[in-house]
């Protein structure tokens, strides 16, 4: 019965090939159909299986530890397109098993939904969980996110392989105390950098801890709820770092880890969790530092994320911004540069996006600082203006332009520096846009 239904998934996949289709997610669907929601059980997996999962940051962190084992000589499996529910992950197993459901690699490297951790990981042997964060998130799909955590943690009772977490955020963090005879448990954390604050700063999902109730105590906040802390009741948060990022210097951009300088290519404290975390599963892997080195020195992130274009001679960046924390991480960007910048907002309220805009309020644009104009587009256009200007941002200079084109023509007809937020089923659209102005007036995609 599990060659007939391996069978099948295989003519579906080549039939997916053949009309020019990835295969990335309609294989696993028919599938999990056909066996009965099981459907990741019936692959073989002997080699180690690396997972990440968080609400932001999966998607860069998997592909550089990718490119570690990559450039290692290892032979991996991965999602690179970002399949990463169980039947995404089922269709990619799909295409590299044999026909009894024998996946034949030295590792495979996953992106994992963090509400599917739980299910593809009950059927598959895991040996590493690196949990970046955790914040609201598409609502609609994952309800609150404490019920999100209970699931992970859930998992973790029983897990005993390596637990890489991030040590900065209380929510993540906790999930270190969910089995007691997990003796693999590792923090990964980031000292201070230029602007981190010693008040909350954005909306903030950490203040209370989750054993006692006791108001968290934070020696500084980074950005949103990730920062240092701890609880003066039960001394949750008073952890051993397994690595820490520390001399961040986002001008230059470098970070120390493990008394070693890097310097990635992104100039965020976002980006410096995301490659502190790399860099601590080079670490547990005991990756060669060359290779380390080259990794997260030549990782840059496209297909919008933190992307960068030429409109003529208006440098652009387009960064994916799903929820809150990731439009306050771009914005944050935006603000800790010099000079004058302009910004372009992109809201859809797609299925996929979660038909709920409200998140949008979590927003905090009064950090505004030296943005001159506000385009907006997207089938919420209007509902993202509104929101502008009720920050206190002046009405008289945000243009709401609901076509993607005449909004990127608006964006571009003055100089200066420019920034486009775009949520999830906004920013192809909002890349092909961009493309198009180029195609037409001239400029360059970095």
């Amino acid at each position: 019965m599990k060659r007939l239904q391996i069978l099948i998934g295989k003519i579906i996949v080549k039939m997916l090939h053949l009309m020019k289709r990835n295969a990335g997610n309609l294989p696993g669907i028919v599938l999990w159909h056909i066996s009965r929601h099981k459907a990741v059980s019936m692959f073989k997996v002997d080699c180690p299986i690396i997972a990440v999962t968080g609400t932001n940051g999966k998607t860069s962190v998997t592909n550089c530890i990718a490119q570690l084992f990559e450039r290692s000589g290892k032979k991996i499996i991965t999602n690179r397109e970002g399949n990463n529910l169980d039947t995404g992950i089922c269709s990619l197993l799909l295409r590299h098993c044999d026909m009894k459901g024998r996946v034949k690699a030295d590792y495979l490297i996953l992106e994992t939904d963090e509400s599917h951790v739980p299910v593809v990981y009950s059927q598959l042997k895991l040996d590493t969980l690196i949990v970046l964060d955790f914040f609201r998130d598409q609502l609609d799909r994952n309800g609150e996110m404490e019920t999100l955590i209970q699931k992970i943690n859930g998992f973790c009772k029983t897990f005993k392989g390596n637990l890489l977490l991030n040590g900065d955020d209380p929510n993540t963090a906790r999930l270190g105390r969910a089995n007691p005879d997990n003796k693999n448990i590792k923090y990964f954390h980031a000292e201070p950098y230029a602007y981190a604050t010693n008040t909350v700063f954005e909306a903030s999902e950490g203040r209370f801890c989750p054993f006692c109730g006791e108001t968290l105590t934070y020696d500084y906040y980074q950005y949103s709820h990730i920062g240092k802390f701890h609880c003066p009741k039960c001394r949750f948060g008073n952890y051993e770092p397994y690595i820490t990022a520390s001399r961040i210097d986002l001008d230059k951009p470098v970070f120390t880890a493990d008394g070693h300088t890097y310097s990635p290519k992104l100039n965020s404290i976002y980006n410096v969790y995301n490659m502190t975390a790399v860099a601590g599963a080079a670490k547990l892997y005991n990756i060669r530092q060359d290779i380390v080195d080259s990794v997260i020195s030549s990782y840059t992130v496209k297909n919008g994320r933190m992307e960068s274009f030429m409109l003529g001679d208006r440098k652009t960046t387009l960064n994916l911004a799903k929820n809150p924390v990731g439009a306050n991480m771009t914005l944050r960007v935006m603000n800790e540069m010099k000079g004058e910048k302009e910004l372009l907002f992109v809201l859809n309220d797609n299925v996929a996006d979660g038909l709920d805009v409200s998140w949008i309020w979590d927003i905090n644009f009064s950090i505004f600082e030296r943005v001159t104009r506000v385009v907006t587009s997207g089938t919420r256009a209007y509902d993202i203006a509104v929101r502008i200007k009720c920050s206190g941002y002046d009405q008289a200079n945000i243009f709401v332009r609901p076509d993607l084109d005449k909004a990127v023509e608006e964006l571009a007809k003055t100089p200066g520096r420019k920034f486009v937020i775009a949520n999830y089923t906004a920013v192809q659209p909002t890349r092909a846009a961009l493309k198009r102005y180029i195609s037409r007036n001239g400029g360059k995609t970095e």
